[in-house]
C-alpha cells in the first residue's frame, strides 16, 4: 500500500511516496529544480501563481515515474500539506482569478487590525483566539475593496492546499483547521466564524464545503487520473497547513509537545488542549490536525517571516550573481568558523513584511555594529543564524508564557536544521533539548494520507518508522553565553510606530 504526500511550500514543492507496510519513504522528488519566484509588485507584497504550483505538482509526479521508476497507479491515497494563510480565489470553473496573495504578504494587516477594533479585541479573542491580522480573511477583504472587478468573478475562497486538491478532484473544499488559519473559525461555537465574515462584508457562500483533515475527502477526477497516470480510484484523504503538518510528521500531537522548523519561515509550534491565546496577539492558535469534539487539540504558533528567505538572500549575495550559486553546505561551514556572538555583529531577520510577534508591525532588518576591519563573511553568516534563532526564541518566550514548558523540541533534520551551528544556537538559546528526526513535511503528509484512508487504525501506528537521528542538550557555558547575546540583541529591536 503506497501513499503520496505533497508538500506545497513557497520555495518548492516536495513529493514523497510512503510504503505504509514498511513505514518508510521509498522515493521523493522536489520541483522545480530552482527556488520558486515570489512576485512583489509593491513593498510588503508577496504573490505566486497557483497555476505554477499545479504545473510543478505535475512535474513532480512525472519525475517520480521517470527518475524512480515508480508506478503511480499504486498510490492509494494522497495527503496535501501547504503554505498557510495564502489566499486563492477561483471562479466557478476552479480557475484562479488573480495570483495568490501568500502568507508573507503584508498589505492586509491594516484591514485586519481595523476589523478587530470594530469587533472588539475581547470578542475577537473569544471567537478566533486572536485578531484577523494579516490572515486570509483580511486578504480577501483587501481584494473586495481594491479589486472589485476581480472580486465579482470570485466563486470560491481557498487556501493553497485546497486549490491543489481541487485541481486533482475538481471539487472545491476546505477544512476547519484551514479556516482557523484564515481567521474564520469560531472556537467558542465550533463552526465557521460568520461574525467575522459579516463584519468584513464577505459572503458566506464563498467558503467551499468543509471536510475533515483526515478521511476520504474526494476522488481524483477520472480525466486528471488519466492525464497524470494515477489510478482513477485514488482518493484525497488528508490535508493540512504546513506547520500543523510538520507537527504531525514529528508525531507532535499531544498537549505540551513542541515542533519547530526553519525553512522559508521559522516556526515554533506547541500543542495544547486549551483555547489559549496571547492577549497581545503576538502568536496565534489554530485547530490542530487531530482536534476532535472529544479531545480538544490546538496548535500555538509563533512565526518569523524571514529565516530561510534570509539564508537564501545571503546565498545569492555571496555568489556574486553567478549562475551556479554556492551551496548551503558551504554557508554552514563558513558560519562554523566564527565564534558565538559573531564579534558583536547582530543581524535582525525582519526583512520580509510585518511580523506577527510584533503585533503585525514592521521591525528593523539588517545588521548592527558592522565593522569593515573586523567582520569576515563567517561573522555575517553566523550572525544571520543567530538572528533567526533569537527571533524564534522571542516568539517561543511568548508561547512559554501561555503555559508550555518548552523542555523538549522536535524538528526534522532538514533546511536550516542541517547546520550544526544553527542547531547549537537553537539548543542553547532556547535551553531546550532538541530532537532531530528522519522525516519531512511530504512524508508527514503521506503518513496522514495513510491514516486518513483507514490503513492505519490510529495515529500511533502511522509513526512506526519515525526515528530520532540526533539528540542535543544545551550546555551550561554556551547557554549562559547565548542568553547574554540574546538579551543584547532583543534590547536593540526597533519596531515601527503606528
Amino acid at each position: 500500500m503506497y501513499f503520496l504526500g505533497i508538500d506545497l511550500g513557497s520555495s518548492s514543492i516536495k513529493l514523497s511516496v510512503l510504503d505504509a507496510e514498511k513505514g518508510e519513504t521509498v522515493c521523493s522528488v522536489t520541483a522545480p529544480d530552482f527556488e520558486m519566484e515570489m512576485i512583489a509588485p509593491q513593498f510588503g507584497w508577496a504573490e505566486q501563481q497557483p497555476e505554477k504550483w499545479w504545473q510543478y505538482v505535475k512535474e513532480g509526479l512525472a519525475n517520480l515515474k521517470k527518475k524512480h521508476d515508480f508506478d503511480l497507479k499504486k498510490i492509494e491515497g494522497i495527503g496535501i500539506a501547504y503554505q498557510m494563510h495564502g489566499l486563492v480565489i477561483t471562479d466557478e470553473n476552479l480557475d484562479p482569478v488573480r495570483p495568490s496573495i501568500i502568507w508573507c504578504d503584508s498589505r492586509a494587516a491594516a484591514i485586519g487590525n481595523d476589523a478587530c477594533e470594530k469587533i472588539g479585541l475581547e470578542n475577537c479573542q473569544k471567537q478566533i483566539l486572536g485578531s484577523p491580522g494579516n490572515f486570509t480573511a483580511s486578504k480577501l477583504k483587501w481584494v473586495k475593496v481594491n479589486e472589485p472587478k476581480v472580486f465579482a468573478q470570485a466563486k470560491y475562497m481557498m487556501l493553497p492546499g485546497d486549490y491543489i486538491a481541487a485541481k486533482l478532484s475538481r471539487v472545491a473544499q476546505t477544512t476547519s483547521s484551514g479556516l482557523s488559519e484564515a481567521a474564520l473559525w469560531n472556537f467558542s461555537e465550533g463552526k465557521l466564524a460568520t461574525g467575522i465574515l459579516e463584519q468584513m462584508g464577505l459572503p458566506e457562500e464563498i467558503i467551499p464545503e468543509i471536510v475533515p483533515n483526515f478521511g476520504i475527502q474526494a476522488k481524483v477526477h477520472p480525466e486528471i487520473a488519466r492525464e497524470l497516470g494515477l489510478n482513477p480510484e485514488t482518493k484525497i484523504t488528508y490535508r493540512a497547513g504546513d506547520q500543523p503538518n510538520n507537527a504531525l510528521s514529528l508525531n507532535v500531537l499531544q498537549p505540551g509537545e513542541i515542533a519547530t522548523t526553519a525553512g522559508t519561515s521559522a516556526v515554533v509550534y506547541a500543542v495544547t488542549d486549551k483555547d489559549a491565546y496571547d492577549e497581545q496577539s503576538r502568536v496565534n492558535t489554530f485547530l490542530h490536525v487531530n482536534n476532535s469534539e472529544e479531545k480538544k487539540r490546538n496548535g500555538i504558533l509563533g512565526i518569523i517571516n524571514g529565516s530561510g528567505i534570509l539564508y537564501q538572500w545571503l546565498r545569492k549575495m555571496v555568489s556574486l550573481g553567478n549562475n551556479e550559486l554556492v551551496s548551503y553546505d558551504l554557508l554552514n561551514a563558513e558560519a562554523a568558523k566564527a565564534e558565538p556572538g559573531s564579534k558583536d555583529l547582530r543581524f535582525y531577520p525582519f526583512g520580509n513584511g510585518v511580523e506577527r510577534i510584533f503585533n503585525n508591525k514592521q521591525a528593523n532588518s539588517g545588521t548592527e555594529n558592522l565593522n569593515f576591519n573586523i567582520h569576515q563573511p563567517s561573522h555575517l553568516i553566523r550572525s544571520a543564524c543567530e538572528g533567526i534563532v533569537f527571533a524564534m526564541n522571542y516568539g517561543f518566550d511568548v508561547i512559554k508564557s501561555m503555559g508550555t514548558s518548552g523542555e523538549i523540541v522536535r524538528a526534522g533534520k532538514g533546511n536550516l536544521f542541517l547546520s550544526p551551528v544553527f542547531r547549537e544556537i537553537f539548543c542553547n538559546t532556547t535551553q531546550a533539548t532538541l530532537e532531530l528526526y528522519n522525516t519531512s513535511g511530504a512524508e508527514g503528509a503521506a503518513r496522514g494520507a495513510a491514516y486518513g484512508s483507514g490503513y492505519f487504525k490510529n495515529l500511533d501506528e502511522a509513526f512506526g518508522g519515525l526515528k530520532v537521528l540526533e539528540r542535543l542538550e544545551p550546555t551550561k557555558e554556551l547557554s549562559e553565553r547565548y542568553q547574554e547575546i540574546y538579551e543584547k540583541w532583543k534590547t536593540n529591536i526597533k519596531i515601527e510606530k503606528k
